[in-house]
């Protein structure tokens, strides 16, 4: 009896034992990284953010099977300081539609060597994580079209012709084959730099689709329903071996887009067309595929050790893929390390007014955060007064419903975006009052502003930027914002880097020939990149703004003025926004009595609170910052 006793305690406490381990690592795999909601991002989109090595900038050869297509005999790479809408002598040799679409054939010669080369600026602007647009070998200006997902870019790194040879002597397929190539090797040292200067670094990929001439759209070209790699993506027509013509027909990204083909999904049930899916990828071994690629980079030396990798993803169009997918996902990179940042590209549900709701996404089974695109809608609809234009409790009221049903620590560790590589810029999202994404360029509205913002817009840019940096989620620079560059939805928000060692033409050509436009002259906001660098500061030495409880405190639609504050523990910061354009006195209430002092402000002006609150005036169209003493 006592042995029978003994056993049934014993497999009650193995049975206990399990379950708690299994809670254990279901709340480490849930957890949102503690340092993403400290981040302070700064978005890098390579190949226009600096040229560190000309020897290795692109060719023809190397852009094979990007759009538009083929290049012209006098195609040549185009000087850092181009006047942006001006045609260079081979570009109306391009065969495309309009200058938006011949442009995608220009080449900078960004590389990782000029990453290497600007750390120090990036850590001297406050920065402590990246987000790397695509890095992984592909034809295109963008990286979104893959040819292979295991390496770097051979443009990136030092030696793109052994970097080749290098690719072709692996079996794309088979993990134990891969080497690293001198593109790989920078990037590890890129890597290994952010770390030592305190800078997490996060990579960007898109698992939905390729490029044309990936390794196993290659290996099905050649081997047809044959190829071990025909059920990763929807083959609408296989190529005839017997022609001269690639007739390779499969579905592409947006429809039958042939420069993106679409891997294969199992959609649960079949016939749903909405966001979000249930279901899974089609192919087992493309799962596989990419959780080894995943690996790769989140431990590069496989010891278990994952210091030498990067810290995370960005996961590109994420809304289009099944959300099973993403669970597996989250648990294998959990798994190499249970500190890595997941961020998905949750935006549309319907084009183009209606945002999708990633609630379901922040479960804690998929992703830690969205780029936050929602949030920026509503904050420039206030601070820019921009469609859809917002008064202070409109505001308040919209910030309440799309952060309905997300955990609080969901929301911290948000990326807060005010632009990217594939929205305007935001000074000239401001300068233009119609919605953010919607006829966004001049190709689709003659009427957008495509010159420098004026003085009102830096005003307000500069209201947007003190709420981005005092409120929840963390706060996003897109590179070249912090310098005071300006430019339309994509791809003009993807003019190269401005940098006070380069000389600039003026920008004086207009997108449509036959129009004029102001001449502006091109160079550092060096002002603007002075208040970027003591916001980043601000966010840095105040952990309330990371950690802190928000609660809203003033809300008047008829002096247009805004207060929030945050609070954690003692400490307690006051953000005080007046959107009118004159001075206006009011009562802000805070949490705690005492001396507050304005942050943001030279002078540091104090004020002490009176019956629990702040007898404050304040100019127009500014924020005061204020911090309890």
């Amino acid at each position: 009896m006592k042995s029978i006793k003994f056993f049934l305690f014993f497999s009650a406490l193995v049975l206990l034992t399990a379950s708690c381990k299994l809670k254990s690592e279901n709340k480490v795999l849930a957890s949102v990284p503690k340092w993403s909601k400290e981040a302070i991002w700064y978005q890098i989109f390579v190949e226009r953010f600096r040229n560190g090595d000309t020897t290795n900038d692109p060719t023809p050869a190397d852009m094979k099977g990007s759009y538009p297509g083929q290049l012209p005999s006098n195609w040549k790479i185009t000087p850092w300081g181009h006047d942006w809408y001006s045609h260079e002598p081979w570009l109306d040799s391009i065969k495309a539609n309009n200058f938006h679409s011949k442009i995608q054939a220009r080449r900078y010669g960004g590389d990782l060597q000029g990453v290497l080369d600007k750390l120090d600026y990036i850590s001297a602007l406050g920065i402590n994580t990246i987000y790397f647009n695509p890095l992984n070998d592909s034809p295109s200006l963008h990286k979104y079209d893959a040819r292979n997902y295991a390496h770097i870019d051979r443009n990136f790194g030092p030696d793109p012709k052994g970097d080749v040879a290098i690719m072709n002597s692996e079996n794309p397929a088979d993990p134990s084959t891969w080497k690293w190539t001198a593109a790989d090797k920078l990037f590890l040292k890129v890597i290994e730099e952010c770390h030592k200067r305190g800078i997490r670094v996060i990579m960007d990929y898109s698992w939905n689709h390729t490029g044309r001439y990936f390794w196993a759209l290659n290996d099905i070209r050649k081997n047809g329903k044959n190829s071990p790699y025909a059920d990763w993506y929807t083959i609408n027509q296989y190529d005839d071996p017997a022609t001269p013509a690639d007739e390779l027909s499969y579905q592409g990204w947006g429809g039958n887009n042939p420069w993106m083909p679409v891997f294969k999904k199992d959609i649960i049930p079949p016939e749903d067309k909405v966001m979000p899916f249930e279901g899974n990828f089609h192919s087992e071994t493309l799962k596989q595929h990419i959780f080894n690629v995943s690996k790769r980079w989140l431990d590069p030396n496989r010891d278990g050790n994952s210091s030498d990798g990067v810290d995370g993803f960005r996961l590109d169009v994420a809304g289009e893929i099944p959300m099973g997918f993403w669970r597996e996902y989250r648990k294998v990179v959990r798994s190499v390390n249970p500190e890595a940042y997941l961020v998905g590209e949750i935006w549309w549900l319907e084009w183009p007014d209606k945002l999708l709701d990633p609630a379901v996404y922040l479960a804690g089974d998929q992703f830690d955060a969205i780029m936050n695109y929602r949030w920026y809608r509503v904050a420039r609809g206030f601070f820019g007064q921009a469609e859809p234009i917002l008064t202070p409790t409109g505001f308040v009221s919209e910030i309440k419903r799309i952060d309905k049903g997300i955990n609080e620590s969901n929301l911290d560790g948000m990326m807060n975006v005010a632009a990217t590589h594939d929205s305007p810029r935001l000074s000239t999202s401001l300068y233009n009052k119609t919605m953010d994404k919607y006829n966004a360029k001049p190709s689709d509205n003659p009427d957008y502003k495509i010159n420098k913002p004026d003085e009102l817009t830096r005003r307000e840019q500069i209201l947007l930027l003190v709420h981005q940096f005092t409120f929840i989620g963390a706060p996003h620079i897109w590179n070249g914002d912090e310098v005071g560059m300006w430019g339309a939805d994509d791809p003009d928000c993807r003019k190269p880097v401005v940098w006070s060692d380069i000389t600039y033409e003026d920008e004086k050509a207009a997108y449509d020939p036959s129009k004029t436009r102001p001449v502006d002259k091109v160079s550092p906001d060096t002002a603007l990149l002075t208040i970027y660098k003591r916001l980043t500061r601000m966010r840095r030495d105040n952990p309330v703004l990371s950690y802190g409880e928000l609660n809203f405190t003033v809300a008047d639609d008829q002096k247009m003025i805004l207060a929030y504050t945050r609070t954690l523990g003692k400490e307690e910061i006051v953000a005080l926004f007046n959107r009118s354009g004159k001075e206006e006195s009011l009562f802000v209430p805070v949490q705690n009595k005492g001396t507050f002092t304005d942050i943001l402000s030279p002078g540091h002006e104090s004020f002490k609170s009176v019956d629990e609150g702040l007898e404050i005036k304040i100019k127009p169209l500014s924020a005061m910052v204020l911090r309890k003493n």
